[in-house]
């Protein structure tokens, strides 16, 4: 990632939200790196330089700002190759993916040789792939230790560290200080059932919008908006078993992020748990270029997000069963296949009592049973091949997959239109240039009837017509 020293240094005096995460400012005097947002006054010019990862300022021998706190800068969206591809090895990286597999395993995850992946991702980051995941293990840990009550050799053990004694030894090296030195300069942090955490995003952010969309779509016993926070039920694999638990989502009042509540039962799963957070909510998203590419119809929803998705088989899913028909009566669907395949779990709300099935659980069920929660047996059908091909892996529906080809390979299984692939896109996939141009919303929306006008006219809106499908269905809501 190539980066202007001069427009860098004016972004840091201005305190400008929309470069946070897109560089760190790192100060030769202070031998400390920063947000470009950090409230510190600004370093001189020549004290300055600036990396394109907290992991490449790490690197370089700094230690991160105590009052900025760089682990809560948000990520980057990209629609560029080179650079999407190394954002998905770092979304792996995020999840864990390199403590249970090598690095030639991730690139062959996603369709590439291992050179290849290394010289994009140092290309990106600054960095390789190791001394990045070595970073965000340390960047997590000082957030638990900030942030949570957490025993030490607990928060060692959550953030992917394999003994307490390699954890206090980076820790010390890094940061210059014993770990347990940080928890006490910290606010006393809550003990309790509940881990709590802030994820940062670029205002602004259309929370409304965003959490409406999502509550028109909970799954009955899975998910749930209530005084205006999402709720949902989770599973998460970590080390070939699972930690199951529930999440709770909503805005803070005093920054711009998300607060996140997670059940204590999920602490092993910390690293994939916030990583999908992340994706769900479209925290990578930056506002001011989505704007100017969608021009005035984006005025009326400032800050409208694509809502992604916690588990990429259950929204896949949820895209084949409202095939054809309204939203609620796909929700209802939902709820159906929900309390017919998942498994009961306990939380504090009564609104979530369910574990949405896994993909191998449902690749076992017979068509039949699945069509007579109210189904054609073609839609069925349909059903039980994605999720075989989900659970044999010849599908993988994660964020920053090889979206041509698999788009090929979900247009391939019996019943996936173009409607069901491009839904499934922009939401499992998180890939902001999806446009579901089929869809009778969007050609309302765009007083068209014909879908291929429709794509014709989304053409003004690369590489951001996911974000245009939201500000049309939005459009619609109001009438």
């Amino acid at each position: 990632m190539t980066l202007d020293p001069q427009t860098c240094y004016r972004a840091l005096r201005a305190h400008d939200a929309r470069f946070d995460g897109r560089f760190f400012v790192a100060v030769r005097s202070t031998r400390i790196y920063c947000r470009p947002v950090c409230t510190v006054r600004p370093p001189k010019r020549e004290n300055c330089r600036f990396y394109p990862s907290a992991a490449a300022a790490e690197s370089a021998g700094y230690r991160p700002c105590l009052r900025c706190r760089p682990e809560l800068a948000p990520g980057n969206a990209s629609v560029d190759a080179t650079t999407r591809l190394a954002q998905a090895a770092a979304s792996l990286i995020e999840d864990a993916a390199l403590e249970e597999d090598s690095l030639e395993a991730i690139a062959a995850r996603l369709g590439i040789t291992d050179r290849h992946l290394r010289r994009a991702f140092g290309a990106e980051y600054g960095v390789a792939p190791v001394e990045f995941a070595q970073t965000q293990r340390l960047l997590l840990a000082k957030r638990l230790l900030t942030d949570t009550a957490l025993p030490v050799t607990e928060v060692a053990f959550a953030s992917g560290f394999g003994s307490v004694r390699r954890f206090n030894a980076l820790f010390r090296q890094r940061y210059r200080m014993q770990p347990t030195r940080l928890r006490r300069q910290a606010a006393a942090p809550h003990a309790g059932d509940t881990l709590n955490f802030e994820l940062s995003f670029r205002p602004p952010y259309d929370w409304a919008a965003v959490s409406g969309f999502l509550a028109a779509r909970a799954v009955a016993g899975v998910e749930a908006v209530e005084d205006d926070r999402y709720l949902r039920t989770v599973r998460v694999a970590v080390e070939r078993s699972e930690q199951r638990g529930w999440i709770a989502i909503g805005m803070s009042r005093k920054k711009p992020a998300l607060r996140v509540t997670v059940s204590a039962s999920l602490a092993k799963a910390l690293p994939p748990v916030l990583s999908r957070v992340k994706a769900l909510m479209d925290l990578a998203c930056n506002p001011a270029e989505v704007a100017q590419a969608l021009g005035a119809l984006a005025g009326a929803h400032r800050g409208m997000r694509v809502p992604g998705a916690f588990d990429g088989f259950e929204v896949a899913l949820r895209a084949i069963l409202g095939q054809q028909v309204s939203v609620a009566a796909a929700r209802t669907l939902a709820g159906r296949f929900a309390a017919e395949f998942g498994e009961r779990i306990e939380t504090p709300f009564a609104s979530l009592q369910v574990l949405f099935p896994k993909a191998d659980q449902i690749a076992k069920a017979q068509p039949g049973r699945i069509a007579r929660l109210g189904m054609p047996a073609a839609r069925a059908r349909s059903v039980t091949a994605l999720a075989r091909a989900v659970a044999g892996g010849e599908i993988d529906l994660m964020p920053n997959a090889d979206i041509e080809a698999t788009l090929e390979r979900l247009r391939a299984l019996p019943g996936v239109g173009e409607w069901t692939a491009q839904y499934i896109a922009m939401r499992s996939l998180a890939w902001p240039d999806a446009f579901v141009h089929t869809d009778l919303g969007v050609l309302k929306a765009l007083g068209e009837t014909d879908p291929r006008r429709a794509l014709a006219a989304a053409e003004a809106w690369r590489p951001w017509r996911a974000y245009a499908v939201m500000h049309l269905w939005q459009s619609l809501a109001k009438e």
